[in-house]
């Protein structure tokens, strides 16, 4: 390797090694868990969801808000608190005064459908004796101009009403399917939701004992990442602390590279120095030999133009003198027997005791994970005290009972509900179904009569159609006069029960009047006493509890459950964690242990500084070898002779400068070369020696700290490796652990021990009485009512018009 090359190396290993001794250990960031560590647990427990109802949007919304905007000015009075409270507990006590106060406007409705009762009924008697005494619906008389006004208005008039009768009675059959259509599932829903209440709080241990066995999800986790935490810990530790201690080997790996080479290139200056001082003493002799014979052969009278080359030939004389350099026979004296130890296989070992250090950490790591696989198993047993200890079988047993003593109690009143229900829908399907005939009475009896008028001229037929016509709404006025009653009796009675639980139930509910009557005490009778029989807390009452299990709160904090179980602090993390963080801090092992340098090897470096390699003055050697091997040259001067030789007269004289030529050119070629040869291999020796003899000292200094510093960081760092990977994968596994803690306690008090469905089952409740059967039903006897009240002038109206309907009396005659 070149010297130029070995410094570049030299220097690259140092810079990465300042970065690797300068840059902390255990840096890096732990990674936070991605996609794959979320939990995913299944929904196995065993939950009894109620299913929330809500108002569903209709076409006929506009007909429910006017309906209740009429009872609201109607009934004005708020919830009657006192009445209610004198009912319940004492009901002999109420006086009818205060009923009729506060059904004050009910009343007035009353008086009103009585009114209606007894009034249509006997104008309908009155009308039937005028007929029959043809003083009512006969003819006209005389033909003035005016008839013609007077009949198109009450054309209008009576078809105007129609049309508003045959709309309220579509709505009226509308409303009525309606309400017929959502009784059924309505009065079923009661007992279903009573049912699904019982079966929610039976399921409870249930449930919890299957969210508790979801504890399977974050073990095996925690287990399989148990599986490749110490490989994974060894690997870290390697690819941290690789830098420094490839950098480390790298520079020792110079410095024995730098020992091997000064110690080949001093025994080559050595040799070299001695074989050119030999060299020298064998070829003075024989130069000066062969300075004084081409002296005198240049000197000789016969020689013809020699005198220009006799200067050169005598200064013919030795050069550089190598017995005059610095010996280092005393530094390879004090190298003798170096290296001692072999650095490569030092270094090789060293490299593989550090290549190690993954498996080394399964090795070690070996006996703390199966210790932490075992912590696993007790921490189940630890997560089984959940469902264990979990007290609410004795507490829900109030609530169970007061569920089936109310789903019992409530079937027969239902079944009566539901066979009412059932005579409504007939009346009202048979009252609207005559309405209908009314309008088609007067309908065929206007379109009758409106044609007999346009065939006056024939008066056969003009009689016989108009007739027909004026008898038609007479038909329809008698089927008026005489089902009027039932009707107004059946709009009051839909009246009265569907208006009273839209002001009484409905507006009250929706506004939580209900409840703060039923939370202030002595409202309810003893009997009624829902703290008690649903095992409230004391301290409770229905509207708090309410607010609490909309808002998801569990049956523990409602019942009588929150002092003597805490669920928070059952599902405290360290309570199930402790062994195992503790087990992991307290773990602790050297894998950092790694020898670079061997005492021999040391000793080997150390001796090499101390050798003297950069005490020898190479400065002398540089300063001979500048100087040639002779002072002149010596080909040239052969290359003279040569010239002079073509230049003789004389053939003596020519052929001893021949001879003289060619003796010059064999010592040339023979001695003086070989001798450059060696200086140009002394030259390498000394250029290299050189550069490396001013830094040697400081090299090999900073190569045994730097050993000896990485010797020493490497367990201190490997070790804080270690705290940091434990502690990243302590952190990790917290998170499965707080995962399905979280998870527990939202899905013990979301679904499993949820009171939300009571809640739910209120609400659920209040949309099944108030928006799906009492508004439809207020609508229909809304519409019902709109139908009897506008029989009166549709009355009126058609017997006015059988009239002009009839041939005029003077145009018969």
């Amino acid at each position: 390797r070149s010297p130029s090359g070995s410094l570049l190396a030299m220097r690259a290993a140092g810079l990465l090694l300042a970065w690797a001794l300068l840059r902390p250990a255990g840096t890096q960031q732990c990674h936070l868990a991605g996609p794959g560590g979320v939990l995913r647990f299944t929904d196995t427990h065993a939950e009894i969801r109620v299913p929330a109802l809500h108002r569903v949007p209709s076409s006929l919304d506009p007909l429910y808000g006017l309906v209740r905007r009429c009872l609201d000015l109607i009934q004005q009075n708020p919830l009657p608190t006192e009445l209610l409270r004198a009912a319940l507990n004492d009901p002999s006590s109420v006086r009818t005064s205060q009923v009729v106060q506060y059904e004050l406007g009910y009343v007035v409705c009353a008086a009103v459908a009585l009114l209606f009762t007894v009034a249509v009924p006997m104008a309908g008697m009155c009308f039937c004796y005028c007929r029959s005494r043809r003083r009512c619906g006969g003819r006209l008389r005389a033909h003035r101009r005016s008839l013609g006004c007077r009949r198109h208005c009450l054309l209008g008039c009576l078809s105007l009403t129609s049309l508003i009768i045959l709309a309220s009675v579509i709505c009226a059959f509308v409303t009525s399917q309606r309400v017929k259509m959502q009784m059924e599932p309505g009065l079923g829903a009661v007992p279903t939701t009573l049912r699904m209440l019982r079966q929610h709080i039976a399921n409870v241990p249930q449930g919890v004992q299957m969210v508790v066995d979801q504890f399977e999800v974050p073990r095996q986790q925690i287990i399989s990442d148990l599986g490749g935490l110490s490989r994974s810990v060894g690997l870290s530790i390697h690819a941290q602390l690789k830098a420094m201690t490839y950098a480390a080997l790298a520079e020792l790996q110079d410095r024995a590279g730098d020992l091997q080479t000064s110690l080949h290139h001093l025994q080559i200056l050595e040799q070299t120095a001695r074989a050119l001082a030999a060299a020298r003493d064998e070829l003075d002799p024989v130069l000066r030999e062969r300075r004084q014979r081409v002296v005198a052969l240049l000197d000789d009278p016969r020689c013809t133009s020699c005198a220009s080359v006799l200067g050169r030939a005598q200064s013919l004389e030795l050069g550089a003198d190598y017995g005059k350099v610095p010996s280092v026979e005393k530094v390879l004296k004090a190298l003798a027997g170096l290296p001692r130890s072999d650095f490569a296989e030092m270094i090789r070992q060293g490299n593989g005791t550090f290549n190690s250090i993954p498996e080394l950490a399964v090795e070690r790591m070996a006996q703390v994970i199966q210790d932490l696989r075992d912590e696993m198993a007790r921490t189940s047993e630890k997560v089984q005290s959940i469902a264990d200890s979990f007290p609410l079988h004795d507490y829900t047993r109030p609530v169970s009972e007061a569920l089936v003593k109310a789903e019992d109690r409530s079937q027969p009143y239902l079944r009566e509900v539901q066979r009412f229900e059932q005579y409504r829908w007939i009346a009202g399907t048979v009252l609207c179904s005559i309405i209908l005939l009314i309008l088609a009475c007067n309908v065929t009896g206007m379109a009758l009569g409106t044609y007999g008028l346009s065939k006056r001229e024939d008066a056969s037929d003009y009689e016989c159609r108009g007739e027909a016509g004026a008898k038609f709404l007479l038909i329809g006025v008698g089927l008026a006069f005489l089902f009027s009653w039932l009707l107004i009796l059946l709009v009051f009675a839909t009246f009265l029960v569907g208006g009273n639980v839209q002001t009484l139930v409905c507006r009250n509910w929706v506004n939580q009047e209900i409840y703060k009557f039923i939370d202030t005490p002595g409202n309810l009778p003893p009997s009624m006493n829902l703290t008690r029989q649903l095992n409230l807390r004391r301290d409770s009452n229905l509207s708090a509890v309410y607010r609490d299990c909309k808002s998801g709160a569990g049956l523990w904090e409602v019942l009588q459950l929150d002092r003597a179980y805490d669920l928070d602090e059952h599902l405290k993390t360290p309570k199930y964690t402790a062994d195992f963080q503790k087990r992991l801090a307290d773990f602790t092992a050297r894998l950092g242990d790694v020898r670079l340098l061997r005492s021999e090897g040391r000793q080997d470096l150390e001796t090499f500084a101390r050798s003297g390699v950069d005490e020898v003055d190479y400065g002398r050697f540089q300063q001979e070898m500048r100087k040639p091997v002779v002072q002149t040259s010596i080909p040239g001067l052969a290359r003279s002779l040569e010239g002079l030789q073509k230049m003789q007269r004389n053939s003596t004289v020519a052929g001893r400068l021949a001879a003289e030529a060619q003796a010059l050119w064999q010592m040339q070629n023979s001695t003086v070369q070989s001798q450059e040869a060696l200086v140009a291999k002394l030259g390498e020796s000394v250029q290299f020696l050189s550069r490396l003899a001013p830094h040697l000292q400081e090299r090999v200094r900073t190569t045994l700290a730097t050993i000896a510093s990485v010797e020493a960081r490497l367990p201190v760092q490997a070790q804080q490796i270690l705290r940091q990977e434990i502690s990243c994968f302590t952190r990790r596994e917290l998170r499965y652990f707080t995962q399905y803690l979280n998870w527990v306690g939202q899905t013990l008090r979301e679904d499993v021990a949820s009171c939300q469905p009571l809640s739910t089952a209120l609400d659920n409740g209040r949309v099944i009485l108030c928006d799906r059967i009492a508004d439809p039903w207020n609508a229909f006897w809304f519409s019902l009512g709109c139908c009897t009240f506008f029989l009166i002038p549709s009355i009126i109206f058609a017997i006015r018009l059988t009239k002009h309907f009839r041939p005029i009396r003077n145009r018969l005659m």
